[in-house]
């Protein structure tokens, strides 16, 4: 897999290596194809707020923006997942940091939440309907607790 991280954000703290493999890890989960591209840019409030403006025709900053390319989907455990470009996710730092203070777990966490939620957007899911938004986010964190168990686990 390809993963290209940016950090335009002016946060010079992130741990983009930390992002890919976690990227690496929901993409394998998803069974997307091990050559598939993503880009992961990290840009300042008024970058996100432009693109969800241009694109999303919302006024405002926000978390996170997920731009598909090829629409890929998860692969089937039965059959080949097909090659392509995934997409880009544009993350938004300095919302995360305050969405992740609101809930109790800082910045990392948030991003983390919001790379996942962003790459599940990319493969097609949603949350716009009850039954939708229940697929989504139960996946979201079912990955997020596998990759919290990878991580804590000794090596």
């Amino acid at each position: 897999m390809t993963i290209e991280i940016l950090n335009e954000s002016g946060y010079d703290g992130l741990d983009l290596d930390h992002f890919a493999k976690l990227a690496r890890f929901v993409m394998d989960r998803m069974r997307v194809h091990p050559q598939a591209e993503l880009c992961i840019k990290a840009v300042d409030q008024e970058t996100i707020a432009e693109l969800n403006e241009q694109w999303m025709e919302k006024e405002g900053p926000t978390d996170v923006l997920a731009f598909p390319m090829d629409e890929l989907r998860p692969g089937e455990i039965d059959e080949e997942p097909e090659e392509g470009v995934l997409g880009d996710l544009i993350l938004a730092p300095a919302i995360a940091e305050q969405q992740g203070e609101k809930a109790g777990h800082g910045l990392v966490a948030e991003l983390e939440l919001l790379t996942t939620h962003g790459i599940l957007h990319l493969l097609g899911y949603d949350h716009a309907e009850p039954e939708e938004h229940r697929e989504m986010f139960d996946l979201q964190a079912a990955l997020l607790q596998e990759w919290g168990s990878q991580a804590r686990a000794p090596r």
